[in-house]
This record gives C-alpha cells, sequence and structure tokens, in this order.
C-alpha cells in the first residue's frame, strides 16, 4: 500500500507540472509579433506590443519559480523531510493538535521567507518596468508582515477547531468541518471588506457629485438599493485598476478602485458599477459559496473516509499517522479531482459573467460596459489572445474578444 501511494503520489505531482507547463506554453503558440486584426481598435502597434513583452516576462518568471517549487516539493517528498519534520516536533510535543498546528505554521513560515524574493522581483523589478508599481519598500515590508500575522491568527484559530473536530468527530467530521468553513466564508464574504481590507488600504465613501449622483440614479432604475459605495486606495501599489461587489444582505458593497476612476469616464464607471449589481441580482454571489461549499463537502467526505490510513503518514516518511500528514498526501492525491471541480466552477463563472454583462447592456448600456473593458485590459496589458485550451482550464472570466461579442449581440 504504502509503495502504490508513494508512486502514485510521485506520479500526479510530476504529472501535473508537466501539464501546467504544457498549458503555458500551448498559451504562448498565439503569441504573434503582428498586431492581430481582431484587436484592431483596441490596441494599438505601441501597446500590443508592450503587452506582448509583458507576457513574455511573466511567462518566463513564472517557469522558474514554478520549476523551482516543484523540484523543491519533490525532493522534500523523495527524502522523507516531511516525515522528519514530522519526527521532530513530536519529540517536543505530544498534544497531536499542537504537533499539526506547528508542523503547518513551520512550513508555511519557510514557504513565505523562500518565496519573498521572488515577490520582491515581482512586485519591484518585473511589475515596476511595466509601469504598474506604485509600492514603496516600506508597504511592502509592512503587508508581508500584516498578512503574516492576519493569515496565522485566522488561519491558525480555523485550523485549530477543524484538528480539534478531527480528533472527536469520527464519521461526522466532514460534516462539522464543512459547517464550520460554511460560517466562516458566510462570516469573510459579508466582513472581509470592512474588516480585512482596511490593514491593507483606505477605503472612503464615494463622495457627492455627479458620480454618486448617477450610481443612485442607476441603482433606483435597477431596483437594488445601494448606499455602500466605496473609493479603495488601489493606485498606493499599482496603477492596475479593478472593482468589486462584497457582502450579503445590509453588509453589501461595492468598491471602485481609485484607478478605475481616474481612467474612465463617468457612464463607463456606471457601466462597471451595474456589472457588479448585475451579479448580486442574478444571485451568483450566493450560488458561487454554495457550489464551492459542495466542492468542498466532497473533499473533506473522501478526506474523512481514507485519512485515517497509517500509509498516507508513512508515505511521507513518519511511523505516526496525524492530520498533517494525512491532508498533505490526501492534498496531492487528490488533485485530479479537483482539477476536474476547478474546470466546472470556472466555466460556471464564465457564464456568470456573461449574464452580468447582459444585465448591465440591458439595464443601462453595454457600449458603455465594452468601453470600460477595453480600457481596463489595455491599461492592465492583458493577453486578449490566449489559447482556448489554456483558457478553459484557468480563466474564471470569459476573454475580452469573446465578452465585447456578445454584447455586440445584445445592442
Amino acid at each position: 500500500m504504502v509503495v502504490f501511494l508513494y508512486y502514485s503520489i510521485l506520479i500526479i505531482l510530476i504529472a501535473n507540472f508537466i501539464f501546467e507547463r504544457w498549458l503555458d506554453y500551448l498559451n504562448t503558440t498565439n503569441w504573434t509579433s503582428e498586431l492581430p486584426p481582431e484587436l484592431l481598435g483596441i490596441y494599438n502597434e505601441e501597446k500590443y506590443q508592450k503587452s506582448l513583452e509583458y507576457e513574455k516576462v511573466t511567462y518566463r518568471f513564472t517557469l522558474v519559480t514554478e520549476s523551482l517549487g516543484f523540484i523543491a516539493v519533490l525532493l522534500i517528498f523523495a527524502i522523507g523531510g516531511f516525515g522528519w519534520l514530522d519526527g521532530i516536533i513530536r519529540s517536543h510535543l505530544s498534544n497531536p493538535i499542537h504537533v499539526s498546528l506547528i508542523f503547518f505554521a513551520i512550513i508555511g513560515l519557510i514557504s513565505e521567507i523562500v518565496s519573498l524574493p521572488f515577490t520582491w522581483y515581482d512586485t519591484f523589478v518585473i511589475e515596476a518596468k511595466f509601469g504598474f508599481n506604485k509600492t514603496t519598500l516600506r508597504v511592502f515590508i509592512y503587508d508581508q508582515i500584516k498578512g503574516l500575522i492576519i493569515g496565522a491568527i485566522i488561519g491558525g484559530l480555523i485550523l485549530y477547531l477543524i484538528i480539534w473536530i478531527y480528533l472527536i468527530a469520527g464519521n461526522l467530521f466532514w460534516l462539522y468541518s464543512l459547517m464550520v468553513i460554511a460560517i466562516f466564508s458566510i462570516f469573510m464574504s459579508m466582513f472581509y471588506s470592512s474588516i480585512i481590507v482596511p490593514f491593507f488600504n483606505k477605503q472612503t465613501p464615494l463622495a457627492d457629485g455627479d458620480l454618486k449622483s448617477a450610481i443612485r440614479a442607476f441603482s433606483i432604475k435597477a431596483g437594488f438599493l445601494l448606499d455602500n459605495v466605496f473609493v479603495i486606495d488601489g493606485s498606493k501599489r499599482s496603477t492596475k485598476a479593478n472593482a468589486y461587489f462584497t457582502g450579503l444582505g445590509r453588509k453589501k458593497r461595492i468598491v471602485l478602485y481609485d484607478t478605475l476612476i481616474s481612467e474612465m469616464n463617468t457612464e463607463e464607471i456606471v457601466a462597471v458599477l451595474a456589472h457588479e449589481i448585475g451579479h448580486y441580482k442574478k444571485h451568483h454571489v450566493l450560488s458561487g459559496l454554495f457550489f464551492s461549499l459542495m466542492t468542498t463537502a466532497v473533499m473533506l467526505y473522501v478526506f474523512s473516509l481514507v485519512s485515517g490510513y497509517p500509509a498516507f503518514a508513512r508515505v511521507l516518511g513518519s511511523d505516526v499517522p496525524g492530520f498533517h500528514l494525512a491532508v498533505i498526501s490526501f492534498g496531492i492525491l487528490y488533485s485530479p479531482l479537483s482539477l476536474v471541480f476547478g474546470l466546472g466552477l470556472n466555466y460556471r463563472s464564465r457564464m456568470n459573467e456573461y449574464q452580468a454583462d447582459r444585465f448591465a447592456a440591458e439595464k443601462y448600456k453595454g457600449k458603455y460596459l465594452a468601453s470600460a473593458l477595453k480600457k481596463l485590459s489595455i491599461n492592465n496589458l492583458s493577453n486578449l489572445t490566449p489559447h482556448p485550451v489554456y483558457v478553459f482550464f484557468h480563466y474564471s472570466h470569459p476573454t475580452l474578444l469573446q465578452r465585447l461579442k456578445k454584447l455586440a449581440e445584445i445592442e
């Protein structure tokens, strides 16, 4: 059994790496030095060449980082590094909850330290080279520290509770854990923007003026009571623009990046907001949460059936079964099924984007949404001609050209 699991994990690790790199390579085959006809009127020649160079640089960077990460995991697995770390922790601690928490804390800390130089390079070299980065070294350092602390506190508490349930709930572990994750997910959906975001960004209510009046007029027309429209200071880190919808019930809010407001006119901003309202009116937030929890339920249920096998620990180099070792072994073995679920969730997400676009076009004006989408893609140097297979596996949104085509059909 141990030998079978060992080679199964090894094969899945290697196959997954090869498959992802093949997808990345496949995406590069759609690159062309000449401006494609379908991009005429969207990209000019200079901007297109810049976007192409951005894609090439990020592709090479991703290839290096992913390859190094793959080699590291493969070596740690091959030499029994996870079991070695587990043995060291168990020589000092006996409480299984504490053992698992310290194990994940050490793995997480090492991962953060190792990835830090690459994160710095991505921010201060690649993003800066293409005019995106506005982050100062001070903000970057504070972001890393705050992210680590908040992640440790929230992640540690949730993990502690789930491990505790795992040890006492028996066959019902998956159900109680699902309840915990569901409560946490709903809470974060409602309060993430008001509790977590302020640690990193300043959010201020949209000031009175023409934009706020236009937004209020549209929200009344669309039958969507919305008082919580906030502007976030995204420009202190990047020139990239965005907007998002968050929350449920009275806690719902729409957040507009200040970069979005500076780059678009009032009609385009209202169109973007109409798209976000479309997600809410079409119940995408709730359905997304539901389907996400259902995939989590399947994962937890399968995990509860097999996690007790001693082979899950032995394959990692330990003779003592433990929750943390079972999570690592199972996580790798489950990844093919996770990929299948991911395909379904991505497909559903892409369909939701079409529906939200249609809502914006029918309730407002599609031409303004199309104009806004073009500006977002141009300013963010988005790849407008990704390979269809890459889109199928990785994109949660349709491509710009696909969305423009659908919008044109509505008009």
